[in-house]
């Protein structure tokens, strides 16, 4: 890091932030460590730790938990689609307007200039003082995925068309990892140039790369995946990548100043997926959801022929398992009266808590309550969620299986599922060596990065600053 020219705003030491999407303590902490010089430079001065992601451990409601400080029922983010208007059928997914405003655009008000590269949610792009690009979840074929709109025009001149996400659950394994490589290159390009551009007190860039490594690519490098062969083309894929992320990141810090305070991030970790558990042939099975004429091959369940007005629960899929209950007054055919849903509910408890996996084992089901998991709900949260094999079991959203149990997951190829560990480092280069913390939590990292700053932590925010107990660590 050197010397960059221009004068920041005030005294304020510069903030770079860093996320990396799935990123994992065994991964970024371990394995890959010794393909990662710039990592281990920052890891080398401040603190390190493994970050416990939140309830449901999803990029979303997971970065912007991370980046508000609250959880996800005050954000009243669930996942990356929610039920609209409690319809059986059509669902909405997330945007940047948020209920609460993100740090971003905290440091934004206080007059710091802020640019946002890929960070989500993203979309509209954050209006900042400074400079924003949309996420992974832009629409395809916006044209309004800058702040201000005509630096898109600009950067698409010189760096061609921008890449926000690959086709990742694909089975060309080839050609994805070299189009991962590919976007992950441009978006560190641009970062750089950007970067360049103004002494920024606060830069921020996400990189949803690794995520798309981890799910596309976990069975080749992961011997604990069930379906590893050793000696595999793809083997050691994974240190590979984290180096080309690694000399990304070395490129960005060449240009910034030496008393710049670095943090990398990741929502979530990973894991490999052990399979896809059929919620709603399981419903079938057990009387709660009925249809009319039952499929005869996989079916998303929003195209099935349900007969709700003989359904009681019903569920949708992803990494967890989102259950609805069929309630009079509420939904549109609904047939259970308010006073019947606790005995239908401890009855559904039960029979799932029974249940068995494909080795004849019991699985772990563990049942969520948002109301009363979070300190506020809004939105339009489900009644239940469900995880499956603590969390190595996807839901299945289709309906129509043969068996309850796939090895594969039901949307196309996938490795990976999610697990509660990311990783959290804050590099302070004015701290002693490097240390190693606790375990922290997701939604503390939005008020250290306010106290990193020397800004307020509003009150709404249900997180704390991690640096009150870490006194090495020195505060602008």
């Amino acid at each position: 890091m050197t010397d960059a020219p221009g004068k920041r705003m005030g005294a304020r030491r510069p903030l770079i932030f860093i996320g990396l999407d799935s990123a994992t303590p065994e991964h970024l902490f371990g394995i890959c460590l010794p393909k990662m010089p710039n990592v281990q430079r920052l890891l080398a001065r401040g603190v390190h730790s493994v970050l416990r992601s939140t309830d449901p451990p999803i990029s979303i409601p997971s970065w912007p938990v991370m980046l508000t400080g609250v959880d996800p029922g005050t954000l009243g983010l669930y996942g990356f689609r929610h039920r609209k208007d409690h319809s059986y059928t059509e669902t909405y997914g997330p945007t940047s307007k948020l209920p609460v405003p993100s740090v971003w655009e905290l440091f934004s008000s206080a007059g710091m200039r802020v640019c946002s590269v890929g960070m989500p949610p993203g979309y509209p792009p954050l209006h900042l003082n400074g400079l924003s690009i949309s996420d992974f979840l832009t629409p395809a074929g916006a044209t309004d995925w800058t702040y201000p709109p005509e630096l898109a025009k600009e950067l698409e001149a010189r760096f061609g068309k921008y890449r926000f996400d690959v086709t990742f659950r694909a089975l060309e394994r080839p050609q994805l990892y070299r189009e991962i490589v590919q976007m992950t290159q441009q978006r560190w390009a641009i970062a750089e140039e950007l970067y360049q551009r103004e002494p920024w007190d606060v830069f921020a860039i996400h990189e949803i790369g690794v995520d798309r490594l981890h799910h596309a690519f976990t069975k080749y490098f992961d011997p604990t995946h069930a379906a590893f062969v050793p000696g595999n083309p793809f083997e050691h894929v994974v240190e590979e990548y984290y180096g080309i992320v690694d000399e990304c990141i070395g490129r960005l810090l060449a240009s910034a100043p030496d008393d710049a305070v670095v943090v990398i991030a990741s929502d979530h970790g990973s894991m490999p997926m052990a399979g896809c558990f059929c919620i709603n042939d399981w419903l079938e099975r057990h009387g709660y959801l009925t249809f009319r004429t039952r499929p005869t091959g996989p079916t998303p369940i929003e195209k099935a022929d349900v007969d709700w007005s003989r359904t009681t629960v019903w569920g949708a899929g992803g990494y967890y398992a989102r259950l609805w209950f069929n309630i009079r007054g509420r939904d549109p055919q609904g047939v259970l009266a308010p006073a019947e849903v606790a005995g239908v509910r401890g009855k559904l408890l039960r029979e799932l808590g029974a249940l068995v996996g494909p080795n004849g084992a019991p699985m772990p089901v563990e049942i969520l309550d948002p109301q009363s998991r979070y300190e506020h709900v809004v939105g339009d949260p489900p009644d239940l969620m469900a995880y499956f094999g603590n969390l190595k079991w996807r839901s299945a959203g289709s309906v129509g299986h043969p068996e309850l149990f796939l090895k594969e997951n039901d949307t196309g190829p996938d490795d990976a599922v999610h697990s509660y560990d990311g990783v959290l480092a804050i590099h302070d280069p004015k701290a002693p060596a490097g240390t190693e913390l606790e375990p922290q939590a997701i939604r503390d990292v939005a008020p250290t990065l306010l106290r990193i700053a020397g800004l307020p932590i509003p009150p709404h925010v249900q997180g704390r600053s991690i640096l009150a107990g870490v006194p090495a660590l020195v505060e602008s």
